[in-house]
């Protein structure tokens, strides 16, 4: 009898350690910190600039400084979770799949941006919590992916193109790298590759505005002539 309860009892604590750690993530994802630094400015940034609730809107509408920490607290959402969690987990007994568990924590917490239950599930696009969570799922690919949102971001200065071609650029070095790093788990490239994907899907208004020549590009300065 022991040999039969003890495996149906790993198995229920790790699936609800699987669904505990998931659901944390996503809540935590879906804190809106572009908002609330917004609102203690004095700003609903749903209602200025793109009406994002990201950190570039709040760079442009708020300061550089709330944007930059706007982006730090983003960024942290999608690491802290993948990181953390399976830690935890861990010292709770959990005998699952490492690997998975920060899969699906950082699916969780970009998720959780994108689509927050405490703004009706209207969020960000995910740049910031999505490279917090690769960051910690595949460290590699994030410095691959950085390389060329800078090179993209200073020579043409579009911040949502530079974003997308770096979420597609870590997509492909996964696939490159996998085989490579065999501690790596094989769904880690199909992953990235969802990530990706979503965030090119999230960035539709600024592909038509890329197409059609009015998007706007990043100024490091306001111009005071607006």
């Amino acid at each position: 009898m022991k040999s039969v309860c003890r495996p149906i009892t790993t198995s229920m604590t790790d699936a609800l350690i699987t669904f505990g750690s998931t659901v944390a993530a996503y809540l935590l994802g879906s804190v809106p910190f572009g908002y609330v630094v917004a609102k203690a400015n004095g700003v609903d940034i749903r209602a200025v600039g793109s009406g994002n609730i990201g950190a570039t809107n709040v760079f442009r509408s708020i300061s550089k400084g709330w944007g930059l920490f706007t982006f730090a607290c983003d960024f942290l959402k999608g690491l802290v979770p993948v990181l953390l969690f399976p830690a935890l987990a861990a010292q709770l007994g959990f005998a699952g799949s490492a690997d998975g568990l920060r899969l699906l924590c950082g699916i969780g917490a970009i998720a959780g941006h994108n689509w927050p239950v405490f703004l009706q599930f209207k969020g960000g696009k995910g740049v910031a919590t999505s490279a917090g969570a690769v960051l910690g799922i595949a460290p590699a690919a994030v410095g691959i992916g950085l390389a060329i949102w800078l090179v993209c971001f200073l020579t043409l200065r579009y911040v949502s193109l530079a974003s997308m071609l770096a979420a597609l650029t870590i997509a492909v070095g996964a696939w490159i790298m996998g085989p490579v790093c065999n501690n790596t788990s094989p769904l880690v490239p199909v992953v990235l590759s969802l990530m990706a994907v979503m965030i090119v899907a999230r960035h539709h208004a600024n592909i038509k505005r890329l197409l059609s020549g009015t998007e706007n590009r990043f100024r490091f300065k306001k111009d005071k002539s607006a």
